[in-house]
C-alpha cells in the first residue's frame, strides 16, 4: 500500500493517532487476544505470507519507530496455529542512502530448485515487493533472498527486477504456475485501475503476459492484487474449480473496500465471467483491507488474512491489527458464482482447547422481551448460531453492552431484508464519522428473488476480539469488519426482537479469554 494512495480520512486519522507529548495512554482493553496485534508500533497490510517447516509466516508492514504510518519496514511474526504469535525481529528495513527506499507489500515463496541462483543448498525463500523511493517518485518491484528460514533477508544486487519508471506501481502477489512451469506474477497498476500478470523462470527476469481491468469498481486506486483457483462448493471433476481475482481500492465513497473478479485463467490471460461493471463485494465492513492468501499451505485449500484498517479510535502501544484468518471457496447462487469465506478451520475445529473448554450451549431462546442473557467479561468470544425471524421482526443481539441500549447491535430487519451492525450507541471509543450503521442486503448475492419469505433463518458466526468485530452469514457467503471499542465494564450480550416474534434455534458460544 502507498501513503499518497490512502483515503483522505485515513490520512486525517493517522495524524490523530499520534497523541500529545504528554504521553499516550495505553489501552490493554482494546488489544485483541486471538487476533494478530503488533507487540508495538503501527502495522498494515500483511505481507509474505508463507507456510514452511510447520509455521505460518506472517509478514506484514510495520513503522519500527513509531504508532504512526512510516518508515515502511517489513515485521515478522510465525504461529503454528493462526492464533499463537511467536514475534521475531525486523525481517527487512527501510533504507536511506542516496535515497529512502520503503519495503512496501509483497510476497514470499519458496524456491526450493534455486531457480533464481540466489539459494544454498537445499532452497531458500524469496521475497518480491515494492520498493518505494519517494524523492524518486518511483515504484519498482525488487527481490530479496533469506537463505535462514525467512529470520533475514538480503536484496538482490541487480534490482528493481521490473521497473516501469511509474509512480505507482506496486504490490506484487508471485504464485508457482502449474499451468506455464514458471512463476506468475500479479500486480496493480492503481491510477490505471489494472493488474498486470508476468512470468518468469528465475524469479530475475520477468516477461510481460497481459493486462486485466479497468473493471468493477474503479473510483479508488487498485492494490494489492492476488489471483487463485478455488474449489466451487459441492462440484467435482471438470469445471468444480474457477479463478478469482481480488484487489483492494480503498477510497471515495465506498472507503476501506476490496472486490473481486470470477473468471478463467489460461495461464496468460484472465477472462471475466461477469459483465465488466459487475462489482462484487468481498467484505461489507469499514476496515477489511490489503488481504492475501498463504503460499505453499497443504492440501488445495486456500486460507487469506487481512489488515482492519484503523480508525480514529487510537490504541497504545500499537495501531493496527490483522483479521481473523479466512478459508476460501466459491458457491453457486442464483446470480452467480460468488465468493465464501468462513473463520479458518485450523482455529475453528481447536475453539474447545482455546476457550479451555469455556463453552456454552442454548436451544430454543424467544428473543422477546430484550433480556439480558449473558456477561462475557473481557468481550473476547466467537458465537455461532441459528435463529429464525418472523416477518416484520427486527431481532438480534446487542453485544459489549453496558445495559439494554448501550451497546453494538447485529441484528436481522425482515422488513428491509437486511442484516446489520448498528454502533449508534456502542459507547467507548470514537467509531468512524458516517459508518456507524452497516448493512447487507440478503437478495442482492445469493438470494433469489426479490422478496423475503414469511420466516428466515439465517446462520451467523460472529467473532468479538475486545476491539474488533467479525460477522460471517449463511455460512460465509457475507462478511462484514469493523471496529468496536466498548468500556471496561461493558461486556453483557442481550437478545431482542421488535415488530414480531424471532427465536434462536441454537447458539454456542467460546469464551476465548483465556487465549491471553
Amino acid at each position: 500500500m502507498k501513503h499518497a494512495a490512502l483515503p483522505i480520512l485515513f490520512l486525517l486519522l493517522l495524524s490523530s493517532v499520534v497523541r500529545p507529548q504528554d504521553g499516550p495512554a495505553p489501552t490493554p482493553q482494546w488489544r485483541p487476544v486471538y487476533h494478530f496485534t503488533p507487540l508495538k508500533n503501527w502495522t498494515n497490510d500483511p505481507n509474505g505470507l508463507i507456510f514452511l517447516d510447520g509455521k505460518y509466516h506472517l509478514y506484514n508492514q510495520q513503522n519500527p519507530y513509531g504508532i504512526g504510518w512510516g518508515h515502511m519496514s517489513w515485521g515478522h511474526a510465525t504461529s503454528t496455529d493462526l492464533v499463537h504469535w511467536e514475534h521475531l525481529p525486523l525481517a527487512m528495513p527501510e533504507t536511506i542512502d542516496k535515497d529512502t527506499t520503503w519495503r512496501f507489500s509483497g510476497s514470499a515463496v519458496w524456491d526450493k530448485n534455486n531457480s533464481s541462483g540466489l539459494c544454498n543448498p537445499g532452497g531458500c525463500l524469496i521475497a518480491v515487493y515494492t520498493a518505494d523511493q519517494p524523492n524518486l517518485k518511483k515504484e519498482s518491484q525488487f527481490i530479496a533472498y533469506s537463505n535462514d528460514r525467512g529470520r533475514t533477508f538480503t536484496n538482490y544486487a541487480n534490482n528493481p527486477v521490473i521497473d516501469l519508471q511509474k509512480r505507482d506501481f506496486r504490490d506484487p502477489n508471485v504464485t508457482w504456475s502449474t499451468q506455464l512451469n514458471k512463476w506468475l506474477m500479479v500486480v496493480a497498476l492503481p491510477r490505471e485501475y489494472k493488474v498486470r500478470f508476468y512470468a518468469s523462470s528465475n524469479l530475475r527476469d520477468w516477461d510481460l503476459l497481459s493486462e486485466f481491468g479497468p473493471g468493477g469498481y474503479t473510483r479508488a486506486a487498485w492494490e494489492c492484487p492476488f489471483l487463485v483457483p478455488l474449489t466451487v462448493e459441492g462440484k467435482k471433476g471438470q469445471g468444480s474449480e474457477k479463478w478469482v481475482l481480488v484487489v483492494s481500492a480503498g477510497g471515495a465513497e465506498k472507503g476501506t473496500y476490496m472486490q473481486y473478479f470470477t473468471g478463467m485463467f489460461d495461464g496468460r490471460t484472465f477472462t471475466n465471467d461477469n459483465p465488466s461493471d459487475t462489482v462484487l463485494t468481498l467484505d461489507y465492513g469499514d476496515c477489511f483491507y490489503a488481504a492475501i492468501p498463504w503460499n505453499g499451505t497443504p492440501g488445495k485449500d486456500k486460507t487469506y488474512i487481512g489488515w482492519l484498517t484503523p480508525g480514529p479510535q487510537a490504541t497504545y502501544p500499537w495501531t493496527g491489527q490483522m483479521s481473523i484468518p479466512r478459508d476460501l471457496s466459491l458457491r453457486e447462487t442464483p446470480q452467480g458464482l460468488r465468493l465464501v469465506q468462513t473463520p479458518a478451520s485450523l482455529i475453528r475445529n481447536k475453539l474447545a482447547d482455546l476457550s479451555h473448554h469455556r463453552v456454552t450451549e442454548a436451544k430454543d431462546i424467544a428473543l422477546r422481551p430484550i433480556k439480558k442473557w449473558k456477561a462475557m467479561p473481557g468481550n473476547a468470544y466467537w458465537i455461532e448460531t441459528d435463529i429464525t425471524v418472523d416477518a416484520g421482526a427486527n431481532a438480534g443481539f446487542l453485544l459489549a453492552a453496558k445495559d439494554s441500549i448501550t451497546g453494538t447491535r447485529i441484528g436481522y430487519d425482515a422488513t428491509l431484508h437486511q442484516l446489520y451492525v448498528d454502533r449508534s450507541h456502542a459507547g467507548g471509543g470514537k467509531i468512524k464519522p458516517g459508518r456507524e450503521i452497516q448493512t447487507i442486503s440478503l437478495n442482492n448475492t445469493g438470494q433469489a428473488g426479490s422478496a423475503a419469505p414469511t420466516r428466515k433463518t439465517i446462520h451467523l458466526e460472529i467473532l468479538v476480539d475486545r476491539s474488533s468485530l467479525e460477522v460471517f452469514a449463511d455460512h460465509g457467503l457475507y462478511a462484514l469488519s469493523t471496529h468496536i471499542f466498548p468500556d471496561e465494564d461493558a461486556n453483557s450480550i442481550y437478545l431482542f426482537s421488535n415488530g414480531g416474534d424471532a427465536v434462536i434455534n441454537a447458539i454456542k458460544i467460546w469464551d476465548l479469554s483465556p487465549v491471553h
